[in-house]
């Protein structure tokens, strides 16, 4: 499973950080308050090509299909069904998605 947080750095570009899938660590087996569930399939959006910001902090858990995410410097990750990160680029250049058959569950932090 990947587990993992794309952020803005210090040069205004995503990146990817894998978390840790450790009992203990910040973000995984530890209680999180959130504010809403929302669960999509709605891969023909506008806003999921070129270049997008997270619109808030938010896990994505890819629940069906495939979503390849794309960052500055031009790496890209395919996330499956059952891959979790956390959007937190929330300014700077974001990043690309481009979804095949795309369903997944957004938690807005």
């Amino acid at each position: 499973m990947q587990f993992c947080r794309i952020y803005t750095g210090d040069d205004g570009q995503s990146h990817f950080e894998d978390l840790p899938q450790t009992e203990g660590s910040k973000h995984f087996l530890t209680h999180l308050s959130v504010k809403t569930l929302v669960f999509k399939n709605d891969t023909h959006r506008d806003d999921l090509h070129g270049w997008h910001n997270a619109p808030r902090r938010q896990w994505c858990i890819t629940l069906a299909g495939s979503v390849e995410i794309g960052i500055g410097g031009g790496r890209k990750l395919v996330f499956r069904p059952g891959d979790v990160f956390l959007a937190e680029d929330l300014t700077g250049q974001g990043h690309t998605a481009v979804a095949k058959d795309w369903v997944r569950a957004f938690i807005h932090l």
